[in-house]
């Protein structure tokens, strides 16, 4: 490593602040959309070089794979004789020779500065060499005849799912390609505490299939609201399922009190806007957001009352003895339906995560069933398309449950939902990233027959 000295003499703050980013999310187990805003709100970059960083991390974690494999061949001792470090700042040299609009010249003497400054004199030769072979090499790369799941820089099992639950090839890729696409952060105003045209005076345009949401044109902190704690950063598919759920409560009369769960909260985004619409706009309702984990709890209480936040396992809810009117299970999943927006989870889950992950949401939905009213809905939601976390799991517990069916969610669907053609033949809703801009997110309401 570099004297500390050194280390103050380094004026790229940048790049340094992407590769912090990179670095605590390859070697420390972080999430980019929690570590890229507290690294960013840490420091006095500009707006500008906030957006320029923004794009590194998010590009940089998402083509890793692709970049890998390039670096692989430009490697000859191979990777895993890298230096941990030395590897995650040649990830960001190749991204931004290949996939950003930075000149050659300044990539390579800027990535070569950042890694003496992170590392030591020692592997700058090495990093120069590799990123400058790479130039001489762009050609051939780029024309390159690869294999479709590193030209997108997608796990082939993740492609194998996709490709399963799709049928179609030309959206297969399209689907791969859109989740490479970077997108401007989505907001949402939290009713009784902002609303859209405050958010917008500050710098965006409404998103028209969600009642509260905003596609921002500045980063999330800059707006007043998120800063007070007043609206949140939520992708537009997890707005739209919150508002479905909250719209299942029209069955009921404001006046006739309904008592809902949210089973699996943290870290809170869904919650808090169930929360504040239920607050405004039926005021008489009971609420509880459940969370197993201490730590995504205390998130939760972040934006919900610490009242109404509960910390333990779903499973185990049943002990209360209480009953509730609506339960929404957001299940632990894989994943895989928002992977533009978490980049690092296609490298993090594996086709034996999924297989722990079905047993857990079986579990779960088992809890909601024993906890839901005999006349109350049960909303079953994941951010993945997997057809085992989907259709699968459903179809598993009705076989299971007789007494229990699937029932339409179109009456709680906007016209502008419908017409973007969330709802699915059998009533569930399905959104996709490449047709709907938003995370791939699954919904399925259930309930007793009646």
């Amino acid at each position: 490593m570099s004297s500390p000295m050194n280390r103050k003499k380094f004026e790229d703050q940048a790049r340094l602040v992407a590769y912090n980013a990179i670095s605590a999310v390859n070697r420390d187990g972080a999430y980019a959309n929690i570590k890229l805003p507290d690294l960013l709100a840490a420091s006095d970059l500009s707006e500008q070089d906030r957006a320029w960083v923004t794009e590194a991390v998010y590009g940089t974690l998402r083509m890793q794979g692709k970049h890998d494999y390039f670096l692989g061949l430009l490697c000859e001792r191979g990777l895993d004789t890298v230096n941990p470090a030395v590897l995650d700042i040649l990830r960001l040299g190749m991204h931004q020779l290949f996939e950003m609009r930075t000149p050659d010249h300044a990539a390579v003497s800027a990535t070569v500065a950042l890694t003496r400054y992170i590392v030591g004199e020692s592997p700058t030769s090495f990093v120069n060499g590799v990123l400058r072979n790479a130039i001489r090499r762009r050609e051939e790369f780029e024309s390159a005849q690869l294999p479709l799941h590193i030209q997108h820089s997608h796990p082939e099992w993740v492609v194998s799912a996709y490709r399963a639950a799709l049928k179609d090839e030309d959206r297969l890729t399209a689907l791969l390609a859109s989740n490479n696409i970077p997108t401007k952060p989505h907001i949402v105003a939290w009713p009784g505490k902002s609303d859209r045209e405050e958010l917008i005076s500050h710098g965006g345009e409404e998103i028209p299939t969600t009642q509260f949401g905003v596609f921002a044109s500045k980063t999330p902190h800059s707006y007043p609201a998120i800063r007070e704690r007043r609206a949140g950063v939520q992708d537009r598919g997890s707005q739209t399922i919150s508002e479905i759920f909250v719209n299942t409560g029209k069955l009921n009369s404001v006046d006739t009190p309904l008592h809902w769960l949210d089973m699996c909260a943290g870290p809170g985004g869904k919650a808090a806007l169930v929360f504040n619409s239920l607050h405004t706009y039926r005021p008489s309702d009971s609420f509880l957001a459940n969370e197993p984990t201490e730590h995504r709890a205390e998130l939760v209480a972040q934006v919900v009352p610490a009242e109404f936040v509960h910390i333990g396992r779903g499973q185990d809810l049943v002990e209360r003895g209480e009953k509730f009117d609506r339960i929404m299970i957001d299940a632990p999943c894989s994943g895989l339906g928002s992977l533009r927006r978490r980049p690092e989870s296609r490298w993090r889950k594996s086709p034996s995560d999924v297989k722990e992950l079905v047993t857990i949401q079986r579990e779960l939905l088992d809890a909601g069933a024993e906890l839901l009213t005999v006349d109350g809905i049960l909303a079953y939601v994941t951010c993945s398309p997997h057809n085992a976390e989907t259709r699968a799991q459903v179809a598993d517990f009705l076989y299971r449950n007789k007494e229990w069916e699937l029932i339409s969610a179109e009456p709680f669907l906007s016209d502008a939902m419908l017409s973007e053609g969330y709802l699915q033949p059998d009533g569930a809703v399905q959104m996709w990233t490449d047709l709907h801009g938003s995370d791939a997110m699954y919904m399925a309401l259930l309930r007793r027959k009646q």
